[in-house]
């Protein structure tokens, strides 16, 4: 099984290094508030410095307030970090960008060689993302959003589709909607829908879980525990599966706010994806086969026939004149049964190793 998906240029397959997607997000109006330029320069800055980093992919999202979320919709992240206690009230406060912005930024991305990716959070932001993104993305809380996800589905453009807070039912409904209504290409990322999540709440497991349940897709990871120095979040996620990764990603982790500090920065992108080609080294191959390191192994720890006492020439080798040793240069084990009953052509002598020449 090689499972396939192509994003923009990037072939993702079961066989692949991770295709990271730098979650930026909207992050970047904090970051220009802190370095004292322009949003939208800032916005620049995190694509430059995620392709430099290493990403494969930079994501923003998409939405307006009002479109998203009712005048009293509660919070669900760690108001210690973000204080806004309503989902509205914090999604106005970054919901500044249209349709010119996304496009110079998606050109901006594609001049320095990076996917630009970003959520639409409605269908008017999904008409103008259309010619401006080469996969759609979306997000856990649209998961049993039918008339949405059916909308993305006909722009016929691959999606990847993020699970946080599902079933396994709610996951599969979802794909078949959109293979319904667009007969497209799918990856399937886990993800828990807490900000932050704790390590042991991650449920990493859950991912050959999803590769068993949906063995046509690709499968992946959004992350949002706090970043290590070691990456061991990631790293487990890749060698237990995920092909996409997705991590919010931030150029500077002490900005107050609700998606600054559990996100990753140049550094921690730098590192993982380090690790990350170690450990595919270190995962080789899916198939199980002989590696090439082990020929000579496999030839002299293995056991031959071995005669046990003299065998004169014309004698018919019966099972108590031979046993088993190394080296497996002779007649195997497996092969006792064809081997006695023969007769010697030569005399073989006590400890010597038999091999087919010798009988007739």
């Amino acid at each position: 099984m090689n499972r396939k998906i192509k994003i923009g240029d990037f072939v993702i397959s079961d066989d692949s290094m991770p295709f990271l997607i730098a979650e930026a997000g909207v992050n970047y109006y904090d970051i220009a508030s802190k370095m004292s330029i322009e949003p939208l320069e800032a916005a620049k800055l995190m694509i430059s410095e995620a392709k430099r980093g290493g990403a494969s992919a930079i994501k923003f999202q998409t939405y307006k307030a009002e479109k998203l979320a009712s005048k009293n919709s509660p919070a669900y992240w760690d108001l210690s970090k973000e204080h806004t206690t309503s989902q509205y009230e914090l999604f106005k406060k970054y919901d500044r960008f249209g349709e010119d912005e996304y496009r110079e930024l998606s050109n901006y991305a594609k001049n320095i060689g990076i996917i630009f990716l970003s959520t639409p959070f409605d269908m008017e932001s999904v008409d103008y993302l259309d010619p401006l993104v080469p996969a759609f993305k979306v997000a856990s809380s649209d998961i049993t959003n039918k008339p949405f996800l059916e909308y993305i589905a006909e722009k016929g453009k691959p999606v990847i589709l993020s699970t946080g807070a599902s079933t396994i039912e709610e996951i599969r409904d979802a794909v078949n909607w959109m293979k319904n209504a667009g007969d497209i290409d799918i990856a399937i990322l886990h993800c828990v829908l807490c900000y932050p999540t704790k390590d042991e709440d991650a449920n990493l497991g859950m991912i050959p879980s999803l590769s068993e349940a949906f063995p046509d897709h690709i499968i992946g990871y959004s992350d949002h525990t706090l970043p290590s120095e070691d990456m061991h979040i990631l790293l487990t996620a890749y060698i237990l599966g995920a092909r996409v990764i997705e991590k919010h990603f931030t150029l500077d982790k002490t900005i107050p706010g609700n998606d600054h500090f559990h996100s990753m920065d140049v550094d921690d992108m730098l590192n993982f994806m380090k690790l990350a080609k170690r450990a595919k080294k270190i995962v080789g191959e899916s198939k199980k086969d002989i590696v090439p390191c082990e020929k000579t192994s496999r030839l002299y720890a293995r056991r031959s026939i071995v005669a046990s006492q003299d065998i004169d020439a014309g004698e018919i080798i019966e099972r108590d004149m031979v046993t088993f040793k190394r080296p497996g240069t002779g007649i195997c084990p497996c092969e006792l049964e064809k081997l006695v009953g023969k007769k010697s052509k030569n005399k073989i002598s006590e400890d010597e190793i038999i091999t087919w020449d010798m009988i007739r």
